[in-house]
């Protein structure tokens, strides 16, 4: 029986064992479900589903399991742990290194990931060794991007089967392939594979800084830390009126004030985009009323900025009115006892007492939400349409943040569905944020031990 080893090595093996019995088990399923597929093949519109490779997977996983834990006794303790590491793994690791991955790639909406393009779904007339002869002219029906569609990849099908062959060249309808195939095929597809890149997708978001990144960087900063500054502030000034014992309807009012964080959040946004709009808004009726004229709040780009920092208000400061409470309900009475004693003003106390006891426990919850709105995605893409800026592609408009900016470009058609620009997007907010909070950390002193 193998005893447990002490301290970091301990952890290394555990890890090891647990990581390589997960990864062992799904390679060996993956293989049978290769095996089944090559030795009982299924028509290729009817295949076998994508989950019997998990199911092979937990009936290797379970005995690999039973023999490692009679070798390294110490190891059950951790199968507890099982079931949250595979969905870390999973939801969590395995998306971060596909990023990564992608954002070195040409991976796009045309380039994508190997799949045959069933849009370019072509008839095969008749099979002549390695030439084949399509219905249409090849040019046209693959749409290739040299005439003679040379080196273009190919997926061919029958009932039951399919491969994959490059192009040699074609002339009209006259393919010639690589190799022969083995069987006699009815439809050709074209394979749109992607490549590595390098650094490309790096060098074009940096090549543009002056116009796209910073620009949306230094307007994502913006508004996180005003997001937060204003809600802050508001929620702790009708925090400190509400802890007024001697305030009447104060159960009320907490009620009321509390409304607006307890809603959904779409349901908000769309409610304000209402109220909003420039021509029948409510709002903007009202400043006509007053003989004001009509404000572009979601036509014009610094309006547009305007209007996502008030609706983040109206979302935000219900939170921070209850962390005030919340935490001046834990300093005690006698404290402020002792002040009016020494003759203590009102401002006085609040100065001197109250907000030096809340900065402590505010500190980590500004950090926090500095970072929540800094990555706030919902915000942002709920307000719909935005004003566009000169010199900016579509993906980056007036109100877009970091984040925004990423998604529209990995998956909206206005950015060409770029994956790998998108991923390569992702990481550098990934490092921007982890500097953010690196620097906030050590000017606030949040992760100083106390001693």
């Amino acid at each position: 029986m193998y005893r447990s080893p002490q301290g970091a090595r301990g952890f290394l093996l555990s890890i090891g064992l647990l990581g390589g019995a997960l990864g062992g088990s799904f390679l060996i399923g993956l293989l049978v479900f290769w095996g089944l597929q090559a030795a009982f093949p299924r028509p290729i519109d009817n295949p076998y589903p994508g989950y019997v490779v998990l199911i092979f997977t937990v009936v290797v996983l379970i005995p690999l399991l039973i023999l490692i834990a009679r070798r390294f006794a110490f190891i059950t303790d951790w199968y507890y742990l099982l079931p949250a590491i595979s969905f870390l793994l999973a939801f969590t690791f395995y998306p971060i290194i596909l990023t990564v991955y992608f954002g070195f790639t040409n991976y796009n909406g045309i380039r994508n990931n190997g799949k045959a393009d069933r849009s370019s779904e072509t008839q095969i007339v008749r099979v002549e060794g390695r030439r084949l002869v399509l219905a249409q002219p090849a040019a046209d029906a693959l749409r290739c991007d040299e005439p003679d569609c040379a080196g273009v990849q190919l997926e061919l099908t029958s009932d039951t089967q399919r491969a994959r062959v490059g192009v040699v060249q074609a002339d009209g309808t006259i393919v010639e392939l690589a190799r022969a195939v083995g069987f006699t095929p009815t439809l050709a597809y074209r394979v749109n594979n992607y490549s590595f890149v390098g650094f490309e997708n790096y060098v074009r978001i940096f090549s543009q800084a002056g116009t796209i990144l910073l620009p949306v960087f230094i307007w994502n900063v913006a508004f996180a830390s005003f997001t937060v500054f204003i809600s802050a502030l508001l929620g702790l000034v009708i925090g400190l009126m509400l802890n007024n014992k001697n305030l009447k309807l104060r159960g009320f009012y907490r009620t009321a004030l509390i409304i607006s964080w307890a809603m959904p959040v779409v349901i908000s946004v769309q409610v304000f985009s209402a109220m909003l709009n420039v021509q029948f808004g409510p709002i903007n009726r009202l400043l006509g009323l007053l003989g004001s004229y009509p404000i572009p709040w979601l036509t014009d780009p610094e309006w547009f900025k305007v209007s996502a920092l008030l609706i983040s208000l109206w979302l935000g400061f219900p939170y921070w009115m209850t962390a005030t409470l919340g935490a001046l309900s834990t300093i005690s009475e006698d404290v402020y006892e002792a002040a009016r004693i020494d003759g203590a003003t009102g401002w006085q106390t609040l100065t001197s007492i109250t907000l030096p006891l809340l900065r402590q426990p505010f500190i980590p919850l500004l950090l926090g939400s500095f970072a929540y709105n800094f990555n706030n995605f919902g915000l942002i893409y709920l307000m719909g349409t935005q004003p566009g800026v000169e010199g900016r592609p579509s993906t980056a408009q007036a109100g877009d943040i970091l984040i925004t900016w990423a998604y529209k470009t990995a998956f909206q058609a206005d950015g060409g569905q770029a994956y790998g620009l998108g991923g390569a997007i992702s990481v550098i907010i990934f490092f921007i944020t982890v500097a953010i909070s690196l620097v906030n950390f050590r000017v606030t002193g949040a992760l100083r031990e106390v001693r």
